[in-house]
């Protein structure tokens, strides 16, 4: 169960959300949307668009190129929501790879970033980018703490979560009419999940992982759906019968692979190994670090 919860802690690449306008448009469908394979290369020169091509290059393996559009970010001295988000892309990055330590330092300055701000009696706007940053440094954060093991501090860190999620003013995101804190209701029901396997609690997993999915279906994010579908057959691997999140896994696999998604691969892959698929599915495994490797990442353990 410590190596299931390793690949699932170490699979996640999202942060935040931010509403789309202008040339975002197409870097927020990379990134949230339905074409994560399709990351546009020209120039931008908006912290949002930076911050958004960051989040897709994360989601396809290209760490270098992500940490360098975060270096821009960082660089135009923003304060705020915009460098508590960059910091959480820095951590997502990190425990991707397993570095579950250093991604801590990284996510406790994104939630350090908006500490004590204040929303404004008048800005729903910024009340809803406030209470995304400060979710997604929380959920960062119980999943740094899952990666190491300290199941409590986890929980306590959903529960703060929670309680924004709980507290925040109702909205949409001017576009599709979605919650705009829905996709951080996604991640708090994917690492509520993975905290309840770490505790063995697969019923409860299986609970939040469904909501997970369900969340993601309405979020229209195929990055989204495919991580949600990995954690759905982590669930089912309690069962006598191990056939249906064999076959789970290995769609996940292959829908990842499909668009490019080569940390969602490598860790569906591993899944799939743990489970005894057999030869090719190591193979599959061996592959996505090579890619990992040529593409900036280096893991803190792979696991043979």
């Amino acid at each position: 169960m410590i190596l299931r919860m390793s690949i699932l802690s170490n699979s996640e690449s999202e942060i935040g959300t931010a509403p789309p306008c202008g040339a975002a448009l197409s870097l927020r469908a990379a990134a949230f949307g339905g074409s994560p394979a399709h990351i546009p290369s020209g120039t931008v020169s908006v912290l949002e668009e930076h911050w958004l091509r960051a989040v897709a290059l994360g989601g396809q393996g290209r760490y270098s190129a992500a940490r360098a559009e975060l270096a821009l970010v960082t660089r135009s001295g923003s304060r705020g929501v915009w460098a508590s988000l960059a910091e959480s892309t820095r951590a997502s990055l990190l425990r991707q790879l397993g570095w579950h330590r250093a991604a801590a330092v990284h996510d406790g300055r994104a939630l350090a970033a908006v500490a004590g701000m204040a929303a404004g009696a008048r800005s729903s706007d910024r009340g809803a980018r406030l209470a995304e940053a400060r979710c997604d440094a929380l959920t960062g954060l119980a999943a740094d703490a899952l990666g190491r093991g300290r199941l409590a501090q986890a929980r306590r860190l959903l529960e703060r979560c929670s309680e924004i999620l709980a507290g925040a003013r109702p909205g949409c995101d001017g576009l599709q009419g979605k919650d705009r804190l829905l996709r951080q209701r996604i991640r708090l029901s994917w690492v509520t999940a993975e905290t309840a396997l770490a505790s063995g609690d697969f019923e409860t997993a299986r609970v939040f992982a469904a909501r997970g999915a369900a969340d993601s279906e309405t979020f229209g994010s195929v990055r989204h759906q495919v991580k949600s579908d990995l954690l759905r057959a982590a669930a089912l691997t309690d069962t006598a019968d191990l056939t249906p999140a064999l076959e789970l896994a290995a769609d996940v696999c292959d829908r990842a692979a499909v668009h490019g998604l080569v940390p969602l691969r490598w860790a569906a892959s591993m899944l799939l190994v743990g489970l005894g698929a057999g030869a090719d599915v190591e193979r599959v495994r061996n592959e996505c670090a090579t890619a990992v490797a040529r593409g900036g990442g280096h893991f803190a353990t792979i696991r043979p």
